[in-house]
């Protein structure tokens, strides 16, 4: 494959210079709107070394594999190695691997020429051939076929592709960056992927944490989200209480930050917090799933105390709701004093009766706001 090797290393030093004198965020503006740096990054220490790796990775020319579950941003990572490369001028163009049928998939990558098959009337570039000089991001590259597998093969190791109905091969220029939320080598054992390709695509690896691994930044990216789509969709969404933040930090985030963005999402058009709370429970497993590391001890007493905890706000939870939220007729139903209710609602991060009544004062304002509103131009009518 043709890389940019001579000019990276007669500019190294400036390249990397260039990186640290302005921000990931501006040089991936023209890739499209892209979070600021402390929000992509967070505080973790998985995505600190993804930050820390992400300039030499983008200043050198050679094939990324970026894993993790689905949800976790590694699109975003794609476009920021993009911008941060020196061929952030070139074209960036994404292929969803899964979302082309097999059928299609091959000559929307490689393109084909006039009469190679029926309805070709014209010849068609690639999405190969249209990321040249640039980079070609293969979204969930362990759903690519078997067939196609050997194709992207001479093309990493050559940087020599076909069109359908070809006789002859192109060279191209381009950068690979690929993604995937499966493990390879389980894809390797089973004989869905190629070893060889699996070599020469992770060149270098970059992991992205799920969000349950990294709960310290919930908080900033539900601030985050909050803002973009008040403004988005022209709303006044509150910030969300204290005790809906402790839900959201307790939550197993199956979905990670794909799901967090889109419940902050309708949080904001519907514009009550019961949206959240609601949402999750209907959304929990019916058993509590705790997180088990495997590389010291285990305690045992600690994960039965972890899920007895889970299950007795689950039950309130849903006591609470089936009462509307009467705090009395709740206890009488659960056979506990009040008093005992009132430090169990507290202790699991269960919004406070103030807080039900603040939200509610705040749904009457915002409907007679509506009802003058109508008044008012029904007596203009």
């Amino acid at each position: 494959m043709h890389f940019y090797c001579m000019r990276v290393n007669n500019h190294r030093n400036g390249v990397f210079s260039f990186m640290t004198s302005l921000s990931v965020s501006a040089l991936a503006q023209s890739l499209g709107e892209v979070p600021p740096d402390h929000i992509i990054f967070g505080h973790s220490e998985a995505m600190q070394a993804v930050r820390s790796r992400l300039g030499k990775v983008a200043a050198a020319n050679v094939p990324v594999l970026i894993t993790g579950e689905s949800g976790t941003g590694k699109d975003i990572i794609a476009r920021l190695i993009h911008g941060l490369s020196p061929w952030k001028t070139g074209p960036y163009v994404k292929v969803n691997c899964p979302a082309i049928p097999g059928t299609l998939l091959e000559s929307e990558l490689f393109g084909y020429e006039r009469g190679a098959f029926t309805g070709a009337v014209g010849s068609k570039p690639g999405r190969v051939e249209l990321a040249h000089r640039g980079t070609l991001f293969l979204d969930e590259i362990s759903e690519l076929d078997p067939s196609l597998q050997s194709k992207l093969l001479q093309l990493l190791q050559d940087g020599q592709f076909c069109r359908i109905g070809a006789q002859e091969d192109k060279k191209v220029e381009v950068r690979v960056v690929c993604a995937t939320n499966r493990r390879l080598e389980s894809e390797i054992e089973s004989g869905a992927f190629r070893q060889d390709l699996y070599y020469r695509i992770n060149v270098v690896n970059l992991h992205m944490p799920a969000l349950r691994e990294r709960r310290g930044d919930i908080e900033d990216l539900c601030t985050y989200f909050l803002e973009y789509y008040n403004r988005k969709f022209n709303c006044r969404a509150r910030p969300l209480s204290s005790e809906v933040m402790a839900v959201l930090q307790k939550y197993h985030w199956p979905g990670n930050i794909r799901e967090l963005e889109n419940l902050i999402k309708r949080y904001v058009i519907l514009g009550h917090e019961e949206v959240i709370t609601n949402d999750l429970v209907a959304r929990e497993p019916d058993f509590f799933n705790p997180e088990i590391s495997l590389d010291g001890p285990i305690s045992l007493k600690k994960l039965t105390r972890q899920c007895v905890r889970e299950l007795e706000r689950k039950v309130i939870l849903k006591v609470l709701q089936q009462h509307h939220w009467n705090r009395k007729q709740s206890a009488r139903a659960l056979g506990i004093s009040y008093r005992a209710l009132l430090y169990k609602i507290r202790d699991a991060g269960l919004p406070s009766n103030r807080a039900l009544r603040l939200r509610q004062a705040e749904k009457n304002t915002s409907a007679s706001d509506k009802s003058d509103s109508t008044t008012g131009v029904a007596a203009a009518d």
